[in-house]
């Protein structure tokens, strides 16, 4: 579509791909202005310019993050773009500290679910092509550093019994293989359900690869869907109470993408983060496990209200996932944001410039600190004055195809982040 907001959310015909990009996936790096504007640079010696200072902790050992992820249960590590290979590997990084200090064992992933079951069908047993998974996800992930930390995950599994399980919590692309699953399922467990459930699910099968091709026809071609939502939530209900968690979650997954796709452009966003916060949940709930929550920024905040602005469109306003596992969770939900100042991302025709963060972002403030990269708590002791600031509405960069006019708000950087783990200058990603 035209629209940049929604385009990689349909389709990218290229890859044939579904890009959860736009549906508000793209950046959320954090700013904060208040009054009148944020000063720029830490030449004004003020009290916020200290206090950044004081507290700004290089990174060179991330073992000072143990105190301030304490005794979470789930940890987001959210990016301000996609593509940057600085940004990717710093979470890289934190992600082994979680897993190998501090006993976290599921990683839930800004990806699709169903392809995400075979990649951790890939980092339990090295079954499958990696390099064909990853060309199958959406754009964002495409590169060498994310195929390293999938890499560390198989790597680090084939030593260990209590192995680390990786799940996609999006429904965007949901493949024929959940439908195969829940299938024979079925006729193994429950044969004398099984004609009944394939009147329902035979029907709703995809029936390609080319999963883009596929939601851009259910998407902008069909005009009732309301058969499709009906006969999913039929195979949803038929296996709702057996025993088996992951085929139910098969099911889910097939009734939020026929459901999705259902409702207006504006809508989809608070309808893919509310899916994508229950995903998180379950995937806690069926591992009992410590879970990483690796996506953007845009998803992992705190941010109930937030507003995606890219002029000359209608600004978008939603409730993200992570005010939902904020209001779940409380302080068992810690959220870490990964942010910079300037540099290089990938996007989807090349390389993208991106200027130094205008004066009014929260970035501009983090020129203060004297290392070029360094972790700062935002939970550190702190007077009036940089408490005001800290809770004053905040303003952080957008799409970084669009350029500065392309922005984001909604809330405080104390509310989105508990931590800032920040890069001065980062650069593309290499393609895989």
């Amino acid at each position: 579509m035209s629209d940049p907001r929604w385009r990689s959310s349909v389709v990218d015909m290229n890859r044939t791909v579904v890009s959860r990009r736009t549906l508000l996936g793209g950046a959320l790096g954090v700013a904060a202005a208040g009054g009148s504007g944020v000063q720029s640079t830490a030449a004004v010696d003020d009290p916020v310019a200290r206090w950044i200072r004081r507290n700004a902790v290089p990174l060179d050992d991330v073992r000072q993050l143990r105190r301030s992820i304490g005794t979470a249960r789930i940890v987001g590590l959210g990016e301000a773009v996609h593509n940057t290979a600085e940004i990717t590997r710093e979470k890289h990084r934190v992600l082994r500290y979680l897993v190998e200090r501090m006993g976290f064992r599921s990683i839930a992933f800004e990806e699709d679910w169903s392809l995400c079951t075979q990649v951790n069908e890939y980092v339990r047993s090295g079954r499958g092509d990696l390099q064909a998974m990853i060309g199958r996800m959406s754009p964002a992930w495409r590169s060498r550093e994310l195929a390293d930390m999938i890499e560390y995950v198989r790597g680090y599994n084939a030593k260990r019994r209590d192995k680390v399980f990786f799940a996609g919590v999006e429904y965007y692309s949901t493949r024929d293989l959940v439908y195969d699953a829940i299938d024979r399922y079925v006729a193994r467990h429950a044969p004398g359900r099984l004609a009944e459930l394939r009147r329902s699910l035979d029907p709703l099968r995809p029936g390609t690869t080319d999963m883009g091709q596929y939601v851009r026809w259910y998407w902008k071609e069909v005009g009732d869907k309301a058969p499709y939502i009906s006969k999913a939530r039929a195979v949803y209900d038929l296996v709702r109470r057996m025993p088996d968690q992951v085929i139910v979650h098969h099911a889910r997954q097939i009734v939020s993408f026929y459901e999705a796709f259902d409702r207006p452009d504006a809508e989809i966003p608070a309808f893919r983060d509310a899916r994508a916060a229950e995903n998180v949940r379950w995937v806690h709930r069926y591992g009992g496990d410590k879970v990483v929550y690796w996506a953007a920024s845009a998803h992992t905040a705190n941010a109930p209200g937030l507003r995606y602005v890219v002029p000359p469109m209608p600004d978008v306003t939603f409730q993200n996932a992570g005010s939902s596992l904020r209001r779940w969770y409380g302080d068992r939900y810690r959220i870490l944001g990964f942010t910079f100042d300037s540099g290089t991302t990938l996007g989807p025709m090349g390389p993208i410039d991106m200027p130094p963060a205008s004066a009014d972002w929260f970035e501009a403030r983090l020129r203060a600190a004297r290392s070029e990269r360094f972790s700062l708590d935002l939970r550190r002791p702190a007077n009036d004055a940089v408490r005001q600031w800290l809770r004053n509405p905040a303003k952080t960069r957008g799409y970084p195809e669009i350029g500065p006019a392309s922005w984001m708000t909604g809330g405080s950087v104390a509310e989105w982040f508990d931590v800032l783990i920040h890069t001065r200058h980062v650069t593309a990603v290499t393609p895989y």
